[in-house]
């Protein structure tokens, strides 16, 4: 741990490993480089989408109880839904409902619920009917939270505290919520001329807060992977099983093999393991639990660069434990490198979103989003490309285009996770005259860039969302720095099968 926090240029870090037997628990560094306060085993950490887990396991134990059903509309306690009778309430919890991601914190700060729901719950906003698709969705989330809130009378903080956290005996804290009682690390970025790590505000909006607010450790994590895994009385096994049960119709790309009712689900050599992501602003927090051995491992550190360290770490663990620890959805190898495919460029739009793929002068293709500077992609014959860091040159998988089965077009992409749907394809104008050509800013000089701006760093964001996100982006940002009657009940989660091994 020492070693890879040297190397990856993470001030702190915190391990947590279970080993079917046994608790090993490590810790180093700094918790906040502007305090000098040290990381110790006590310290919670913004574990952003971590905090999906949370929001996922009591809609799921409230479906247990009967007072809510999986598959019924979710509009029958969520009036913003109701232009959208097709989204069920497993939609929401497995990113299948078509819902765009929702506005950026920024935007999001001063709305409601209710409001931001019904600024993205419309027919005209959805990506894909739902159930046919997978597209990460932080607002099925805020949906997702609004509905514990409306089924049990509590604030989402509130249950969410008495119905999963105490009774897995975790400390709750939540970023907007009371000071916690324990320290609390902060998040950092890498100044780009200098090099130095940099605390960073947090700026979660509250609305947001059932996508990313949890305040966690990494001992905190580990129980909350045993009890995914089905190894705890406080979250039943029926209905921790139904969290892994993989979702039809969750291809999550980048972000993991498959996707349950919240859980994300990895492909080991021979078994499934479960978990989660999350990264909040400077923060990087990864999950997994694998439910036959017992084993969990749950990793937090204190800057975005931790990402990288997590990888690392995972090769490091599974040499130790003989179990194949999967840091990230596993790669496909062998895939062929051709030019990308003709009615693949185009503009397409996940809410306000927008993305643009096109040619540049030489007849390379690229990716811009909201007008910033092109990233380089490597296409595939089967419609999937991978991103280039062009500070490094590194390529890591990006995403996929995606025909329509009927027609055949090209309808949408999906980009680590977030599916996009075509709004123009005009491949005439998708070309980069130059540099300062329309919707591409000339580039600045070397380190005018403030810390978390820039191409690679903008293109992290949209992969992402920080502290709302799942899996890190493949581009490190650090480089940059009233209800109606129900219907029949069905789909009780004591009725699912154990997830595939």
């Amino acid at each position: 741990m020492d070693e890879l926090a040297r190397a990856h240029r993470v001030p702190g870090a915190q391990l947590a490993l279970h080993t079917g037997t046994q608790v090993i628990s490590v810790h180093t560094g700094t918790a906040d480089v502007a305090t000098g306060a040290p990381f110790t085993e006590d310290t919670a950490v913004p574990t952003g989408s971590v905090t999906k887990l949370c929001t996922a396991a009591v809609v799921l134990l409230l479906a247990e109880d009967g007072d809510l059903e999986l598959d019924e509309p979710a509009a029958v306690s969520l009036p913003e839904l109701r232009s959208l009778p097709e989204v069920t309430v497993r939609h929401l919890l497995s990113h299948t409902s078509g819902l765009p991601t929702g506005p950026d914190s920024d935007t999001a700060a001063g709305l409601t619920a209710a409001r931001h729901l019904a600024s993205v719950c419309s027919p005209r906003d959805i990506l894909f009917a739902p159930g046919t698709g997978f597209s990460y969705s932080n607002a099925g989330y805020v949906a997702a939270g609004r509905l514990i809130e409306e089924v049990t009378g509590m604030t989402w903080r509130e249950a969410i505290q008495a119905l999963l956290l105490e009774p897995l005996g975790i400390r709750p804290a939540f970023l907007g919520g009371p000071a916690p009682g324990r320290p609390v690390a902060a998040g950092h970025a890498r100044n780009t001329a200098s090099g130095r790590p940099l605390p960073v505000a947090q700026n979660l909006a509250p609305v947001e807060a059932p996508a990313g607010a949890l305040l966690a450790g990494a001992l905190d994590l580990m129980t909350l992977g045993r009890a995914l895994a089905g190894h705890s009385t406080a979250l039943p096994p029926a209905v921790a099983a139904w969290m892994r049960r993989p979702a039809p119709g969750a291809q999550p790309g980048a972000l993991a093999d498959a996707w349950g009712a919240g859980a994300a689900l990895f492909r080991g050599e021979d078994r499934w393991w479960c978990g989660h992501d999350g990264n909040a602003q400077g923060t990087s927090c990864h999950l997994r639990a694998e439910p036959e051995s017992g084993v969990v491992v749950a990793f937090t550190g204190n800057a975005s660069s931790a990402t990288a360290m997590w990888r690392d770490l995972a090769e490091e663990l599974s040499a130790l434990t003989g179990l194949a620890v999967p840091a990230s959805a596993r790669p496909v190898l062998g895939r062929d490198r051709v030019p990308m495919q003709p009615g693949c460029a185009g503009v397409y739009r996940n809410g306000t979103m927008e993305y643009r793929v096109g040619l540049d002068d030489s007849g390379s293709p690229f990716l811009s989003v909201d007008g910033d500077l092109p990233l380089p992609l490597v296409c595939h014959s089967d419609l999937h490309f991978d991103l280039v860091d062009p500070a490094s040159g590194r390529r890591e998988p990006g995403g996929r285009f995606h025909r329509d089965p009927l027609t055949g077009v090209v309808d949408r992409v999906q980009i680590s996770g977030r599916a996009a749907r075509r709004v123009r394809d005009q491949e005439a104008d998708l070309r980069t005259a130059d540099a300062s050509g329309p919707g591409v800013p000339a580039a600045r000089p070397p380190g005018a860039e403030a810390p978390g701006t820039g191409a690679a760093a903008k293109i992290a964001r949209v992969q992402a969302r920080h502290h709302v996100r799942g899996p890190a982006s493949c581009v490190p940002p650090e480089t940059a720095t009233a209800a109606s009657a129900r219907p029949a009940r069905t789909g009780r989660p004591q009725d699912a099968p154990p997830s595939p091994r």
